[in-house]
């Protein structure tokens, strides 16, 4: 079962979100423990605005655990979300000069998908098809028509999935010092 993200998950979601943090190799953990950037990242996602904010994601569930999450908004917040984050920074007392995300990720007039992670033992049964298939219904909400998200390209795994539901290649970006090719979906409503 599909539905909004609370806060009371923030502890389950937040090492399902290291799962692509550490994938993506951030400065971040340069400076912070893996358990540090786990404690911002559950006060994040209790706080309103957030980029992982419970406001921007979804969780599949079942049987009372989170299997699978989705987190996105409307690109054109990007330049907004990260401002609660450096706000916990700083009242945990760590440095303010400490950011996860640097480079944007987004394209104009687009949906992002920021996130998408399925727990390894729920791997292989469909859950990220179905959070994937749910995609047009959340954008429609936030009023976009276009959904972007960005493949690492190296994973081509990722890619055939994506291609799968109909993404296509529209630019490549990088982030972290990795490239991507940023995706695109027209969503045609129902």
């Amino acid at each position: 079962m599909i539905r909004k993200a609370t806060k009371a998950d923030a502890a389950s979601i937040a090492p399902m979100i290291m799962v692509i943090l550490e994938d993506m190799e951030l400065d971040v953990f340069k400076t912070l423990s893996r358990e540090q950037v786990i404690e911002l990242l559950i006060a994040g996602i209790q706080t309103e605005d957030y980029r992982y904010s419970y406001n921007h994601g979804h969780v599949w569930e079942k049987n009372g655990e989170i299997a699978g999450i989705v987190f996105g908004y409307p690109g054109a917040i990007e330049p907004l979300i990260d401002a609660p984050l450096t706000e916990i920074i700083q009242e945990k007392g760590f440095d303010t000069s400490i950011q996860l995300f640097t480079e944007p990720e987004t394209f104009p007039n687009e949906w992002y998908l920021d996130s998408i992670v399925t727990k390894e033992a729920f791997r292989g049964q469909g859950v990220g098809t179905e959070l994937l298939a749910a995609l047009p219904d959340f954008a429609l909400e936030d009023g976009q028509k276009v959904i972007g998200l960005n493949c690492d390209q190296q994973n081509p795994q990722a890619q055939k999935l994506y291609e799968r539901m109909g993404f296509k290649k529209n630019g490549e970006v990088t982030i972290s010092g990795h490239l991507y090719n940023h995706m695109q979906k027209e969503i045609t409503e129902k």
